[in-house]
């Protein structure tokens, strides 16, 4: 092996010193692979895209970049202005095998966190994220029962899109949705499957895993409905040490991105009309 990968390096535990320091990025500066027969050149792009630009940067390349210098530029979001076609299972010429219904709530009161659901289809077999629809959840200060009154707005929300299954972060104030949810449902007639999600996991680590390895490749996509929601602004000001504006909508989609989502399948496809045959004699 070449010198030239070596590196001095002054350890500071005793029994290693003296030691040199063996770096070899998985493709060197000429753009080849260390070890072809292993990783090729599509396969390291494959690997690429499956963890982003910084964390292929600092495991697969042995350069380092700091998570306080990522950001979640909106920018790299692909905007697209088709619907759900439930027929196809399609948005345009993509199949969506999953969706996702997530709810991470707060008291939906002006001066407070925001209350904000999320609908996310996927693309499991290109690993393509669709940030559908996002809902803020306001309610009035005067509103005598503001949790009711958004179960209320959620369960619309998930009318609309003939969804029937959501999860509801239960940490803090969502600890007792489930249970209100489920009353509204019963005074209407309806039967939503509620899932509860605890998270006890740092918040920017927790946007900053789910969110930027897809957005950074160009898997993040978003209905232009959006475009029209907080969500554009919190990406803006967002930052993984901490932010003064708020990150709900982030909180929300990251938690909508990281759930186990619910199998579409088309409907009205492959199906083939029948003609009885009554050409028989009693």
């Amino acid at each position: 092996m070449s010198d030239i990968v070596y590196k001095n390096f002054v350890f500071s535990t005793p029994f290693l010193s003296g030691y040199r320091e063996l770096r070899i990025p998985i493709v060197d500066s000429d753009g080849k692979p260390a070890w072809p027969e292993v990783f090729s050149l599509d396969r390291i792009d494959d690997l690429r895209n499956a963890v982003g630009v910084r964390y292929f940067s600092a495991q697969m390349m042995l350069e380092f970049i700091a998570p306080d210098r990522a950001r979640l530029d909106p920018d790299s979001l692909h905007l697209y202005e088709d619907d759900f076609d439930f027929r196809t299972a399609r948005i345009g010429d993509t199949s969506i095998t999953g969706v996702t219904a997530y709810w991470d709530p707060s008291s939906g009161r002006k001066r407070s966190d925001g209350s904000v659901c999320v609908l996310m289809y996927r693309d499991d077999k290109n690993k393509h994220f669709f940030i559908h629809d996002v809902k803020y959840l306001m309610v009035s200060d005067e509103e005598m029962h503001p949790l009711a009154s958004q179960c209320e707005m959620v369960l619309d929300f998930l009318l609309k899109h003939s969804l029937h299954r959501i999860y509801i972060e239960t940490n803090g104030i969502g600890n007792a949705l489930p249970e209100i949810m489920r009353t509204v449902m019963q005074k209407r007639g309806v039967r939503i499957q509620v899932q509860k999600i605890l998270n006890h996991y740092n918040k920017e680590n927790r946007i900053l895993d789910a969110i930027e390895p897809i957005l950074t490749t160009g898997r993040l996509h978003a209905h232009r409905s959006v475009q029209f929601t907080p969500l554009l602004s919190e990406m803006l000001g967002w930052s993984p040490i901490g932010n003064a504006g708020h990150d709900d909508g982030l909180d929300a989609v990251a938690g909508a991105i990281c759930a186990t989502p619910l199998p579409v399948n088309s409907i009205g496809l492959g199906y083939k009309a029948f003609k009885a045959n009554t050409d028989f004699k009693l």
